[in-house]
This record gives C-alpha cells, structure tokens and sequence, in this order.
C-alpha cells in the first residue's frame, strides 16, 4: 500500500514538468509537506478538452454516487488487480486517470510483533516520481464540489524489498497514454500497472516519527540507523 508521501516541490515546477496548466491561486497557497497523509491534499494532472490541469484532491477517492462522503473509508489506493472492476474505482479507471506527483513516499517493513521500521522511498535519478492515479468529483445537493483522488498499487518488484505491494510509477513516456480518455481500460492500461523496473527507486530507513502526520517536517527524509539513531546520509 502507500498511505505516506512527501512532496514539497513547487506546484509551478511540477506543472511545466507534466506539461500541464496551473490555477494561480493553487501555486499561491499550496504548502510543501513532508508526510502528507489520506484524507489530505495532494495535488494531480487530469487530461480535459485537449488540455492538461494541475490540481488539488483529496486523497481518498469519492465515487460520484456516494451518498455521504464521511461514509467512505480506505479508497486512498486502489488495488491494480481490481481498479476496472470494483465498483467503487471502475468509473474513475474508464474516465478520471490522473498522474499524482510526489518527491517521495513512505512504506513500512515488519520487523516484530507489533513493530515496524518506516523507510523513505524516491527515484534514483532524483525526478519527482509520479504515480498512476485516479480521480472522482462528487457534489452534494447545493451543487458544492469535492475533488478526490487514489493512487494505485500493484504486487511489490525488486525495488521495494520491505513490503509485498507498491504504488504504480508510470514512466514519463506513458504519461500521455495514462492520460489520453480515448483510452476506456483494456490491456493496454493494463499493462502500464506493473511494478518498477529493478533500479528505478531507492530507499533508506527513517525515523518512526513520519507514522504521524502530526510531524511534518524536512528531517522526517534523513536516513536513519534501522534502530532510529540518525546517521545515514538523506535523500
């Protein structure tokens, strides 16, 4: 699964890097953080009219069906193996793909009963890893407008070691094919949610203190000895 992610970069940055426009108002109040957390803002590229947009979501994805938004629980990952079935993705994987950029993200290995040691995720050539995404817009009677979103995960490669599931990085030459809403599910999609090639990621433990999105702050990415103590070089 992937429940964690740092992105910090500026939202301008990321808009010229996915080709995508950007409302003003999002570049002057986004905050960068380093733990954002499921029911938090992160942002996505949607492809609409022709034209790439930059956006805010929620992450935590509302079908547009849903009755009451309180109600829906754990739609923060979508499982690849499901995402076109699941009544509760399908809709979104047939007519809301999104990239979902992050400059990192976190993942938990079990290392006892009861204890687990956080590890800090990036992409070894030091680029914004962008993640198969999906989004929904739900709106209540007033005609008020909730932009939601999930990342999806599939079976765990060679680059994540710690855990048996990973979050699907799409590389930058199928971005346009992710986007592209000619594009109604089928194998072809299908194929792009496979896990990371061995090397495109790497990987550090860091302190326990991100399993709180309470802390958020730039030390949460240094590397740490497994037992906690800092001493490893940060991303």
């Amino acid at each position: 699964m992937c429940g964690r992610i740092a992105l910090y970069d500026d939202p301008d940055h990321l808009a010229r890097l996915l080709d995508a426009g950007v409302d003003p108002d999002l570049v002057a109040t986004w905050r960068p953080s380093w733990n954002i957390g499921p029911t938090a803002p992160v942002l996505g590229v949607s492809e609409r009219h022709g034209r790439r947009i930059l956006d805010a979501y929620r992450w935590g994805l509302i079908p547009s069906w849903a009755k009451n938004p309180a109600e829906v629980k754990g739609t923060f990952n979508a499982r690849a193996e499901t995402v076109a079935t699941k009544a509760m993705f399908r809709t979104a994987f047939e007519r809301g793909r999104i990239l979902v950029p992050a400059d990192a993200f976190y993942e938990w290995k079990a290392t006892g009963p009861k204890v687990k040691q956080p590890y800090a995720f990036r992409r070894a050539d030091g680029e914004p890893v962008v993640f198969a995404g999906l989004r929904e817009w739900w709106r209540d009677a007033e005609g008020q407008e909730l932009r939601s979103a999930a990342i999806i995960t599939t079976q765990a490669g060679p680059d994540m070691p710690i855990h048996n599931r990973q979050p699907v990085v799409l590389e930058r030459e199928n971005w346009d094919l992710w986007l592209d809403p000619d594009m109604r599910g089928g194998s072809t999609l299908q194929q792009l949610l496979a896990p990371t090639a061995a090397g495109t990621l790497i990987h550090h433990p860091v302190a326990k203190d991100v399993g709180s999105t309470r802390n958020d702050r730039p030390d949460l990415l240094e590397a740490v000895s497994p037992d906690g103590d800092l001493g490893l070089n940060s991303l």
